[in-house]
């Protein structure tokens, strides 16, 4: 039913503009009482055996929203509606940015796959931080704080801009991720660079507990799928000497060759960031060497070409304690969530495995 629904009325839609209207409906749909218990019982049952802890929190199970999608933390009990275990908001900047010009989202329907030079468009930390602090929630979902470096901020001052996003936001975040890895932020990936990158979740880190005294505000950090082997070697190395708590990998490519892209050549030639099924492999390959790398000493988190069950299952038996999830939202609709809790679950039943966390990592281990 969807799947006509996108093909009659979602894809002759601006995609921002279909965006806007979808994340409306969902987020209306959540402030009505029957209507979102009927919703989430629909949409998301609960399946014990996929209940996951990781980052020292408890999730209903391992599936989650990549940032990106609520940028502004306004539908975050609608997401969970939906049957997002947990929801990662942002990115959010230290001031509020309008983004980039539009058009500025891109829909590769034939490949499943966005592209996008949104710019980190967002209300900005004070503002997002004043609503999360207000916030009365319906669902409780772990709720994630992805920032990002301002537009107009310089390069030499980005750790001072990162600091005042976390001052802000941590004492209303479950976990923080310092994004470095969009490419619609000039100069943001010189920030992977681990001389650029330890000073910069440092400084993080001593905010998040200067603010947040009464716990530990675990700290990630996302990166891109471009990076050469060595330097996911090099993150990953500094993540575990800095002791971070995780590493998201990865966000979206600026690669175009060699991803087998069918939809129309002059769509695929737009700058921005590439997400969606094209990003499999890669993102699966960073995550399997991060694994290597750290093995369960941090928590990784796997998003990227994540379209189905099978997808996360395998991201699980590649390192991730965590999935998300987001291009792929768009082409399968509400019931998406509900399909891949299914069918891990199934696949867990099927496995050797006791529990999902034995299951982490349970590949590349063979390999070793």
């Amino acid at each position: 039913m969807y799947k006509i629904f996108f093909r009659l009325v979602f894809k002759r839609l601006d995609p921002e503009q279909a965006h806007h209207l979808a994340f409306r409906w969902i987020r209306l749909a959540a402030r009505v009482p029957v209507l979102r218990t009927f919703l989430a019982a629909a949409l998301a049952p609960r399946h014990k055996e996929l209940r996951t802890e990781a980052l020292g929190l408890r999730m209903h199970g391992p599936f989650g929203l990549a940032a990106g999608f609520d940028k502004n933390a306004v539908g975050i009990d609608g997401m969970a509606m939906l049957g997002f275990d947990h929801v990662e908001i942002g990115t959010v900047t230290g001031e509020p940015q309008p983004g980039n010009p539009k058009q500025r989202l891109f829909r590769l329907v034939k490949d499943r796959a966005l592209i996008n030079r949104m710019g980190f468009n967002n209300d900005g930390s004070l503002r997002v931080a004043a609503r999360l602090a207000s916030r009365t929630p319906v669902f409780k979902p772990v709720v994630g704080v992805n920032i990002g470096k301002t537009k107009v901020v310089p390069e030499e001052e980005a750790v001072a801009d990162y600091v005042k996003s976390a001052e802000r936001l941590a004492p209303y975040a479950d976990y923080l991720v310092v994004n470095v890895s969009s490419p619609n932020t000039p100069g943001l990936r010189n920030l992977q660079a681990t001389e650029a990158l330890r000073p910069l979740l440092s400084a993080v880190r001593e905010a998040a507990d200067r603010t947040v005294s009464a716990r530990r505000v675990p700290l990630l950090v996302k990166i891109a799928p471009d990076l050469a082997d060595e330097d996911v070697d090099a993150v990953a190395d500094l993540a575990v000497e800095l002791g971070l708590d995780g590493i998201i990998a990865t966000n979206t490519t600026i690669a175009r060759d060699g991803l087998g892209l069918k939809s129309d050549p002059t769509v695929v030639k737009e700058t921005g960031g590439l997400s969606g099924a094209p990003l499999k492999e890669r993102s699966l390959e960073i995550l399997r060497r991060l694994y290597a790398r750290v093995g369960d000493r941090i928590t990784l988190v796997g998003v990227g070409g994540i379209e189905n069950a099978e997808d996360a299952w395998q991201r699980i038996l590649a390192g991730a304690t965590l999935v998300q999830g987001y291009s792929a939202f768009i082409y399968e609709g509400p019931f998406w969530g509900r399909a891949i809790h299914k069918g891990l679950a199934a696949r867990l039943a099927t496995s050797p495995y006791a529990t999902l966390a034995d299951a982490v990592g349970a590949d590349v281990r063979k390999t070793a």
